[in-house]
């Protein structure tokens, strides 16, 4: 039984577990969105960084990376550490990826993603949409165990720029950030 994963944030630069291909393609129905707090990468539970999550939007669709896992030990120790990493995600969903915009059929059905949920119940780090010189602001400021939330913005856009990717919510976001970057230095 072959497992894909697909990554939409980090995942995509940086897998962190062994994988047997990794395929660029998208997921229909869904837009990414920095609306999910970070207490234990990009921020503190002072002061919480903004990752990504994806929200339902019709029409939209999602760049990222599917990262095939063949071997049911790699599954293990891949799900093991995604449990980990991805902790402050409370969903799991099994999409389509698709890698041509023109296919009606998916390449790969059955992608497992994971969702940070609006529903402060199950996830109590949800932070929601907020204007981009408010979310760019926070993002300038936080920093968590692992590094500045601006490092995460940067190499997010980064990888969406080296898989083809205009993520307008993502640019928006960065260029913002800069521009507070300068005027603070």
């Amino acid at each position: 039984m072959v497992m894909w994963v697909f990554g939409y944030g980090s995942l995509i630069w940086k897998a962190g577990f062994h994988f047997d291909e990794r395929v660029v393609g998208f997921i229909k129905g869904y837009r990414r969105v920095f609306y999910q707090g970070s207490t234990d990468h990009r921020g503190t539970p002072e002061y919480p960084g903004r990752t990504v999550t994806l929200e339902p939007s019709e029409g939209e669709i999602c760049w990222g990376a599917a990262y095939k896992i063949s071997k049911k030990e790699d599954e293990e120790i891949a799900i093991t550490y995604l449990e980990v990493r991805e902790k402050q995600y409370d969903k799991k969903e099994y999409l389509d990826l698709f890698t041509d915009l023109t296919a009606t059929t998916p390449t790969i059905s059955g992608v497992m993603v994971y969702i940070a949920s609006p529903n402060k119940k199950d996830n109590v780090n949800y932070l929601g949409p907020a204007s981009v010189e408010d979310i760019a602001r926070q993002i300038v400021h936080a920093e968590g165990p692992s590094g500045p939330n601006r490092d995460y913005l940067f190499q997010l856009e980064n990888a969406l720029v080296l898989i083809g990717c205009k993520d307008k919510h993502v640019i928006d976001l960065a260029n913002e950030v800069r521009r507070i970057l300068s005027e603070e230095h």
